[in-house]
C-alpha cells in the first residue's frame, strides 16, 4: 500500500477485496439523473451516485454533430450488483442509445467493503 492507502499495482490484493463497479451514464435534465440516482441508491443497486452538470457532450447522432447539455451519473456498484444496476438504468432511461460505460476500479479495501455492503446488505 502506499502512503494513501491504495494499492500499489505489483502488491494489488485478489479480486474483490478492493474492487469497486463505476457506471456512468448522462440525462438530459437534472431531475431525470436525480431521480435515477435515488431510485438507484434507494433499491441497493448503487451504493451511492454522485450527479453532475450540467455538462456538454459533443457526438455524432444520426449524421450529424450534436451539441447537448446533459447530466451525468457516476455509480458505485459491486460486481454482483452491476448487471442489476445497469439494467435498471436501462429501464429508467429514454435515450434510445444511453451511455453505459461500466469499469471495473480498486478502490480503498474499507471504501469497497463498504460499497459491497451497501448494496449487498
Amino acid at each position: 500500500m502506499n502512503s494513501s492507502g491504495l494499492p500499489h499495482p505489483v502488491d494489488a490484493p485478489p479480486p474483490g477485496r478492493d474492487e469497486v463497479f463505476e457506471i456512468r451514464t448522462t440525462f438530459p435534465r437534472q431531475d431525470q439523473a436525480l431521480a435515477c440516482a435515488e431510485r438507484l441508491v434507494r433499491e441497493r443497486f448503487a451504493a451511492c451516485v454522485q450527479v453532475d452538470g450540467p455538462i456538454t457532450s459533443v457526438y455524432h447522432w444520426e449524421g450529424t454533430v450534436e451539441t447537448t447539455e446533459e447530466f451525468r451519473c457516476t455509480c458505485k456498484t459491486s460486481r454482483r450488483r452491476a448487471p442489476d444496476c445497469t439494467a435498471a438504468i436501462l429501464g429508467l432511461h429514454g435515450y434510445r442509445t444511453p451511455e453505459l460505460i461500466v469499469t471495473e476500479t480498486r478502490a480503498t479495501p474499507a471504501y469497497a467493503a463498504w460499497v459491497r455492503s451497501s448494496v449487498e446488505g
